[in-house]
């Protein structure tokens, strides 16, 4: 198992500035938001393998951008899983602003969406984030490896995790499994920048909105990490998911510190 992790780890050449403006990561909250959720149960009319959601960003009247959620059914390691990645990119005239190029990826369990490997390669500005987590749940073990640009070299580090863990993408598609009601509230484990958390999501309301699925009852949730926010430059966060067995996301919001953003579904479509 070490073996084979660190020869791929031999090929990574990426690079990590280590002081970030906190207050300009607003298309990468968008996305961490709008792929996190919960667990439990299974509803197998949520998946479609080749899935791929397109998402224009705004930040106030501002056409900032895309970013987009993938999803298809891969094998890791002679097993079924689900590949699920995201893309965020700003558009040529934002990126004289502020130049986007992020890529985020999920290798989950093909049936209880555990979180076998979960990758962030982040390119906001003058920040740069490489960080890897691979999960063993056999021993309770995750390996987590973050690139630092200033010595040129891989850190990495060993954690525990529990027998069930998700990252921010295999939980959002779990989320589209589930049967959600109005003044529920889930609790979840996530594992993420080689930290532990629990993650809870506040089912608010049901809320008919115009999309591009034409109008459409949604249901609105709340995520927030146990304890604290989720970001905290950010105010509250409410995302719209058709109130059906998709579960499809269709409307992202939220303030920041700097104004306020939000994430409309304009496509779908399929591999």
């Amino acid at each position: 198992m070490k073996q084979n992790y660190l020869s791929r780890k031999e090929k990574r050449k990426e690079s990590l500035i280590i002081k970030p403006n906190p207050c300009k990561k607003w298309i990468f909250m968008a996305l961490l938001v709008v792929f996190i959720s919960l667990l439990q149960g299974r509803n197998e009319a949520a998946l479609v393998d080749g899935e791929r959601l397109v998402f224009d960003i705004r930040y106030g009247m501002i056409n900032a951008g895309e970013a987009t959620l993938n999803l298809q059914k891969s094998q890791y390691q002679g097993d079924n899983v689900w590949r699920i990645f995201t893309t965020a990119e700003t558009n040529s005239f934002f990126d004289r602003v502020f130049r986007v190029r992020d890529y985020i990826e999920s290798i989950a369990h093909y049936d209880d969406f555990r979180s076998y490997v979960f990758t962030k390669r982040l390119n906001e500005g003058r920040y740069r984030q490489h960080r890897i987590h691979q999960n063993y749940f056999d021993l309770n073990l995750s390996i987590y490896s973050s690139f630092s640009f200033g010595r040129g070299e891989w850190d990495e580090r060993q954690m525990e995790i529990p027998t069930v863990t998700y990252d921010l993408l295999s939980a959002f598609v779990k989320v589209r499994t589930m049967d959600l009601v109005p003044g529920q509230t889930v609790e979840m484990h996530v594992t993420v920048d080689g930290r532990n958390y629990n993650a809870l999501v506040h089912v608010l309301r049901k809320e008919t909105i115009n999309t591009i699925l034409g109008r459409v009852e949604c249901l609105v949730i709340e995520p927030a990490l146990e304890g604290e926010a989720i970001f905290q430059q950010t105010g509250d966060i409410h995302v719209w998911i058709t109130n059906d067995d998709r579960k499809i996301p269709v409307l992202l919001q939220s303030k920041v510190i700097f104004g306020h953003f939000r994430a409309t579904l304009k496509a779908i479509q399929s591999l």
